[in-house]
């Protein structure tokens, strides 16, 4: 199958951010690991991805630019970005040509920053894109004008605007059943 698991910015990294909540993290761990378990066994490489900044929590030499401790995969390749997007400055478009992927499933941290950034620049690149938004995790925000946006909202909103514009759009559920039914049905399957 030409696709590949992208598992973006699962990094202790947040943990050490002021916004960090574990209040949806027991979902999006039983998600994130269902989904890398399904891709396996598919024969879909997974990818992780970790963001790098030269200073702060991101920074290497803050120690915590590691993934997360619940993932137990050995993934085919790790790529570090230090853009939003997963694909322009990682290496990771050059190893994804070289492997004739032209399918990628979203999943990683946080929803509605760098994993809809990847979504939205690797369809603009020709790429299929499958965003599991239950695979994604994001936190609770307060916009420019005070008002409190959810988690659950932001992920809704990520939902509206990558929806039949930049990708077809799962749930981690939908998604392991499919592969589990057929491995090569995303390659067939219409949104």
């Amino acid at each position: 199958m030409s696709a590949a698991l992208l598992v973006i910015d699962v990094q202790q990294s947040f943990e050490h951010r002021p916004f960090w909540s574990t209040v949806d993290l027991p979902a999006y761990q039983a998600n994130q690991l269902a989904l890398i378990d399904a891709c396996a066994a598919a024969a879909i490489p997974v990818v992780n991805i970790l963001h790098v900044s030269p200073e702060g929590v991101f920074a290497k030499a803050s120690g915590w630019v590691w993934p997360m401790q619940f993932l137990r995969h050995q993934p085919a390749a790790t790529f570090e970005k230090g853009v939003h997007n997963a694909l322009t400055d990682s290496g990771l478009l050059a190893w994804l040509a070289a492997r004739h992927i032209k399918r990628l499933i979203i999943s990683g941290m946080r929803t509605e920053q760098c994993c809809e950034t990847t979504a939205r620049v690797g369809a603009d690149l020709g790429f299929a894109i499958e965003f599991v938004t239950d695979a994604t995790l994001t936190f609770a925000m307060q916009g420019p004008d005070g008002r409190y946006y959810s988690a659950s909202e932001i992920q809704a909103r990520t939902e509206l605007v990558l929806a039949q514009r930049f990708a077809r759009l799962w749930t981690t559920a939908a998604l392991c059943a499919t592969l589990q039914a057929n491995p090569n049905a995303l390659e067939t399957c219409h949104a």
